[in-house]
C-alpha cells in the first residue's frame, strides 16, 4: 500500500513534465522557465480545459513550439502572449482580459447568482407576507354552503 501511495505522488510530481517532449525543452534555463510560465496561461484549442502546458494535443504542442521560438528570437513575454493572441483570438488566453466583448465571461456568473439570490429573497418576503395576512371572512353565501357541507348525509339537524 506504501509502495502505491509513493508512485502515485511520484506520478502526480512528474505529470505535467509528460506533455513537454525532451526536444521542446530550450537549453538555456531562464528562458525554459519563461516559456513555461506563457504555456500555462495559454488554452489547448482542442481540450479547452488545460493549458498548453499541460496538453499533449499536437496544436499545443505546435504552439509550445511557436512560443520557444519567440523567445528564442528575443520577444518578451507580453509580445509572445500578443503573437499568440493575434493568431488565435482571445480564446487562447486561459484568462482572457475585461473588455465589452469578454464582459458576459466575467460578469455573467455574478449576475445571476445576484438574480438568483433577489428572487429568492423576493419569494421569502412575499411568502411571510402572504402568511401574516389574515384570510378574509366568508361571504353569507360560503357560510351557507359551509353548513351544508358540515351537515351529515341524509339528515338535518
Amino acid at each position: 500500500m506504501r509502495g502505491l501511495l509513493i508512485l502515485i505522488a511520484a506520478f502526480a510530481i512528474v505529470w505535467p513534465a509528460f506533455a513537454l517532449e525532451p526536444g521542446e525543452a530550450l537549453k538555456d534555463p531562464a528562458l525554459e522557465r519563461r516559456a513555461r510560465e506563457i504555456s500555462k496561461e495559454l488554452r489547448c484549442l482542442v481540450c479547452q480545459n488545460q493549458s498548453i502546458d499541460d496538453s499533449d494535443a499536437p496544436l499545443a504542442r505546435d504552439l509550445r513550439r511557436i512560443v520557444r521560438e519567440r523567445l528564442a528570437k528575443g520577444d518578451s513575454n507580453r509580445q509572445v502572449v500578443m503573437y499568440i493572441t493575434a493568431r488565435y483570438g482571445d480564446f487562447v488566453l486561459l484568462r482572457p482580459p475585461v473588455k465589452p466583448v469578454t464582459w458576459l465571461l466575467w460578469f455573467g456568473p455574478p449576475l445571476l447568482f445576484l438574480i438568483g439570490a433577489g428572487g429568492l429573497v423576493w419569494r421569502m418576503r412575499r411568502r411571510r407576507r402572504a402568511r401574516q395576512t389574515a384570510p378574509e371572512p366568508l361571504s353569507d353565501a360560503e357560510k351557507r354552503k359551509l353548513r351544508r357541507l358540515e351537515q351529515p348525509e341524509g339528515g338535518e339537524t
